[in-house]
């Protein structure tokens, strides 16, 4: 393919243009896949060579060091004792005995049962003294998954702090080799709460994003590859079990007849999902940005009156706004009501009973709660572009829409591209405005995902939480949907992030 200059291309025709970016697209595929497997290996072999290097360190660290740090291998926090670093010593030794004692009395146990996620489950027993069965419980899969995933965080917190503690023998070593005196236990007290304290500020989020956040996302994505359902609780039940990749199998169409409409299933859910999460954001970021330039346009009165009015809409809680919309367009709602009082319809329009109308209408009732919140965004960012800049394009002739294209939507699409990126996301789990209006409705028949009903407006976030409610609740597919909605939010997010104008051009505006 030819390539043009800077002037050359600028020459063209738009036409031209147009076909030449196309063809410079599909040209770059096969330079793009060269350079990201590049990448790929670039990345492993950094990887690598930082493995090494790391265990480099620590066999050099040993061989040069003296025998307190040579102790210290074993025996955590010896090395600071020895030397005079008291407080640091304890923690860690005190770290090493906790850690070998939930090892030896819990830890070894969760970690043994982790493979089997048990191995006796719920049975009844002959009780001679009460001559009946009676139900006894074995073992708990639910917990022996928790806490065995727990047992592993908790190991590599130990391994970590073990390093931690070899690094700070090599340190103490060097220190006294040079001359210098080494930090006493109050001066570490005094650093926590000096030149530190950002360590000592964050020690506790970060501690808790570890548990609450971490841990049962490590645990749902493991979930995915048991078979724990409603049938399958892990105690009052029976037990669950590892069955590797099966449920990705199904959800993906290679396992099986059933697969297959699952795989449909999730294809159908992620095509609506990805045409509302579009329609969502776009939708109410032009309208949006249309009303706040009318109502911010010279001679406008009563401009606060109108922004007050669509406040409102945010004032309201969406719990009652959405649901009462719900009821006003039900078939024996208020608007097929009047609409039939006044003869303009003979019989009640399918609002929410047919599935394209249904899509329709969850889309408008979307652009009526989300226009507020744009109208505002784009207020504050429509006041700071300059002035002259429309005096200057009116002077040159632009048009109302040269300027509005040239001008005011570059500079919009600039600042607020980083939250268009986390609208179109979020509207992609957006759980309320379905759920309220619709929860998902109407049923579709083609669609089929175990005893879960599939309708029409369902977003895959919906459709997980259905997964997750009823008598045979289906977890583990549900942890499979919430893998796959990652991956998919994911994949947009860093490929759309990678594209943003304020990203790749930050000083553009400035």
């Amino acid at each position: 393919m030819a390539k043009y200059s800077d002037l050359e291309y600028l020459k063209l025709p738009k036409w031209k243009r147009f076909l030449y970016k196309i063809a410079s697209f599909f040209t770059s595929i096969p330079g793009g896949i060269v350079n990201g497997v590049k990448a790929i290996g670039r990345f492993f072999k950094m990887v690598g060579l930082g493995i090494a290097h790391f265990f480099r360190d620590l066999v050099l660290t040993f061989v040069h060091g003296d025998w307190k740090t040579k102790i210290s291998y074993v025996v955590m926090g010896f090395g600071n004792l020895a030397r005079g670093q008291i407080l640091r010593g304890l923690l860690f030794f005190l770290f090493e005995v906790v850690f070998i004692i939930y090892m030896i009395f819990t830890g070894s146990y969760w970690l043994s049962m982790l493979p089997s996620l048990g191995k006796t489950g719920p049975h009844e027993v002959y009780d001679v003294v009460l001559d009946t069965y009676t139900m006894v419980y074995g073992d708990n899969s639910f917990k022996i998954l928790l806490y065995g995933v727990l047992t592993i965080f908790f190991i590599a917190a130990f391994c970590y702090t073990w390093y931690v503690n070899v690094k700070q023998n090599r340190i103490a070593e060097q220190i006294l080799k040079s001359g210098k005196k080494l930090k006493s236990g109050k001066d570490d007290l005094r650093s926590l709460v000096d030149d530190q304290f950002h360590k000592t500020l964050l020690a506790l989020p970060t501690i808790g994003i570890t548990v609450f956040t971490v841990l049962p996302i490590v645990f749902m994505i493991l979930v995915a590859f048991t078979n724990y359902d409603g049938t399958h609780d892990g105690y009052n039940n029976n037990l669950f079990h590892w069955v590797g990749l099966d449920n990705f199998n199904t959800m993906l169409g290679t396992g099986g007849d059933s697969s297959l409409s699952y795989a449909t299933t999730f294809g159908e859910v992620l095509t609506w999902t990805l045409i509302w999460a579009f329609f969502a954001t776009f939708t109410c970021y032009f309208l949006g940005m249309l009303v706040a330039m009318a109502i911010n346009k010279k001679g406008i009165r009563f401009k606060k009156g109108f922004r007050t009015i669509l406040v409102l809409t945010i004032a309201i809680p969406q719990f009652i706004s959405l649901l009462y919309v719900s009821k006003m367009f039900a078939k024996n709602g208020i608007v097929n009501g009047m609409l039939m009082d006044i003869h303009l319809i003979s019989e009640a329009l399918p609002f929410w009973t047919e599935g394209t109308w249904a899509r329709v209408m969850v889309i408008l009732v979307n652009i009526w709660i989300g226009i507020p919140y744009l109208m505002l965004i784009a207020t504050g960012i429509l006041m700071n572009i300059p002035a002259d800049l429309y005096e200057s394009a009116k002077i040159d002739g632009a048009s109302a829409w040269k300027q509005y294209t040239k001008i005011t939507l570059p500079y919009m699409l600039f600042i607020t591209g980083p939250y268009l990126l986390t609208s179109f996301t979020g509207n992609m789990n957006n759980f309320n405005v379905i759920y309220l209006l619709t929860t998902g409705l109407p049923t579709n028949p083609n669609l089929w995902s175990g005893a879960t009903a599939v309708g029409y407006t369902d977003l895959l976030v919906t459709w997980l939480f259905n997964m997750t409610t009823g008598a045979e609740s289906s977890y583990y597919m549900a942890s499979v949907v919430g893998i796959l909605i990652f991956i998919v939010v994911a994949v947009i997010s860093l490929v759309v992030y990678g594209l943003l104008p304020s990203v790749r051009n930050e000083e553009d505006f400035q």
